[in-house]
């Protein structure tokens, strides 16, 4: 079977040659994920953003766990976390968030 019937390609279209993907930032956004992972409480909700700038955004339930979250956050990384906000988590009344943003 040749690659044309594989991919069901029409006559006269030639696949792309298989490049390796890049997961560069995948990898990076992974790195970071991780080392929040490590440093927040177990059940924290971590979610990254990006609206023009990377932000990271982490739900805890109690104001104990949002103040150590701001605590740390500033020092992981070398202070790749950084203009670290609290608030209330949006439609999740009894979760707290703690947003900052990401320097890479």
């Amino acid at each position: 079977m040749t690659a044309r019937e594989e991919l069901s390609l029409p006559a006269g279209v030639e696949p792309l040659q298989g490049q390796p993907r890049s997961t560069l930032v995948s990898d990076e956004l992974g790195k970071l994920m991780a080392l929040l992972r490590a440093s927040c409480p177990s059940d924290a909700v971590i979610t990254f953003l990006y609206d023009g700038a990377l932000h990271v955004r982490i739900d805890v339930r109690t104001l104990e766990e949002v103040v150590a979250v701001e605590l740390i956050l500033p020092r992981l990384a070398a202070g790749v976390f950084h203009g670290v906000q609290r608030g209330q988590a949006p439609n999740h009344s009894f979760l707290h968030r703690v947003t900052a943003l990401v320097d890479r």
